[in-house]
């Protein structure tokens, strides 16, 4: 039986049509859609205030500061954190360079990463000091041996990611960080991004320093990255911007910062969309969770599935739905341009997927060698969808690359 998690008809971006054909949006990995309590949310505080926050007394600003608390209460609830131990910023990238920059590390701390981490988890750490990233096998989980290895050095941070944003893999954080503990005293800081649209997270149980997120992954508005730290730590990192609202005195001869989580947030914030973030974290909560579950193993299976035994496509992570989102990346055949690939599967077939090298380079052109083309569901999406654009790739790839033999997707 095929399990529907979330109506279609909530997300009216799934109305448009593309010459005819109405739009299958399998980009989820990089930004979902959002459900109309999410934009009703951000339109209600445009139409009915508008006013700055923590910037006044009239009753305006009064009102657009406790909607924006109260959204703040309700992201940290959803990861069992207080809210003052929750930082509100643009994006998980700006999340992680405040805590990069913000440590006070010597230019020459030992900091352990991960070969399969995005962008944002890489180039701020390698700017931040010494950085040694943990190999993957070849289905992209962690390689534990070197991992042990590396944390024999006594890094002062360790960077995990959750959950590859090429391979879906998900991977086991709470033993991680019982070995981090176990080696070294070294700060652990968890890239979430892709783990939590998926999986709920309790941070002080799974007992990690940090950890970013962006709303936009998970039905909310794009603009909105939330870092968690834990209290004693945030209060010793070191604000990356300065400015209005995050002093509470200036004279001339100097100035007292505001206490956390607000002496991180300068400037006027992004107040409609972190009020439209409370909203898609109450539709979440209003999803059947074991319905959600389900549905995600059906997109899974149906990804991973289809990819396997394909001609002229080879899935990149492993060939199995054990520990992964429903998420695939796919390799195409030697001169069969990824880009191109998926230009065509949205402009003649409606079908919105993600080509190039992820965000995640290092990883890509370790398994792949070259960009890939990557499909990503959600709890919008459902099985029809994934056959229908395998169908399409089929008949993309039976011209473009008719002498592929078959049975080439098994990696």
């Amino acid at each position: 039986m095929t399990v529907q998690s979330a109506p279609r008809d909530d997300f009216p971006a799934l109305r448009r049509e593309i010459d005819g054909q109405t739009i299958s949006y399998l980009d989820n990995g990089a930004t979902t859609l959002k459900p109309r309590p999410v934009i009703d949310a951000i339109t209600e505080y445009y139409e009915t205030n508008g006013a700055n926050i923590h910037r006044g007394k009239h009753r305006l600003s009064e009102e657009a500061s406790d909607a924006y608390e109260a959204s703040r209460t309700v992201l940290a609830r959803y990861i069992g954190a207080a809210a003052n131990e929750v930082v509100l910023l643009r994006n998980t990238t700006e999340a992680v360079n405040l805590v990069a920059g913000g440590l006070d590390l010597p230019p020459d701390a030992y900091i352990v990463g991960c070969l399969d981490a995005h962008h944002s988890q890489i180039l701020p750490w390698r700017r931040a000091g010494r950085l040694d990233l943990t190999r993957v096998d070849g289905y992209g989980r962690l390689d534990r041996d070197h991992f042990r290895q590396l944390l024999r050095g006594r890094p002062q941070v360790v960077a995990l990611t959750h959950c590859s944003n090429v391979t879906g893999v998900i991977h086991p954080v709470e033993e991680l960080i019982a070995e981090v503990r176990a080696a070294c005293d070294a700060v652990i800081v968890l890239d979430a991004a892709q783990s939590l649209p998926h999986e709920s997270v309790n941070v002080h149980k799974l007992n990690v320093d940090f950890m970013a997120f962006s709303m936009h992954k998970m039905l909310g508005p794009t603009g909105v990255g939330c870092l968690f730290g834990r209290s004693e730590l945030l209060a010793g990192l070191r604000p990356s911007s300065v400015g209005g609202g995050m002093v509470d005195w200036v004279d001339v001869d100097g100035s007292v910062d505001r206490r956390i989580p607000f002496k991180f947030e300068a400037g006027t914030p992004a107040i409609a969309s972190i009020i439209g973030s409370a909203a898609a974290i109450h539709y979440l909560e209003g999803l059947d969770a074991g319905r959600r579950h389900e549905h995600a193993q059906e997109l899974c299976t149906a990804l991973v599935d289809g990819a396997l035994d394909r001609p002229g496509v080879t899935l990149i992570g492993p060939p199995d739905t054990k520990d992964r989102i429903p998420l695939a990346t796919l390799r195409l055949a030697d001169g069969v341009p990824a880009g191109e690939v998926a230009r065509l599967l949205s402009d003649s077939h409606g079908y919105m997927v993600r080509s190039g090298h992820m965000c995640a380079q290092p990883l890509v052109t370790e398994l792949a060698g070259g960009e890939v083309l990557r499909v990503s569901a959600y709890v919008y999406n459902d099985v029809t969808e994934i056959e229908g654009f395998y169908r399409a790739l089929d008949d993309l790839l039976s011209w473009m690359a008719p002498t592929v033999p078959a049975g080439a997707g098994r990696p």
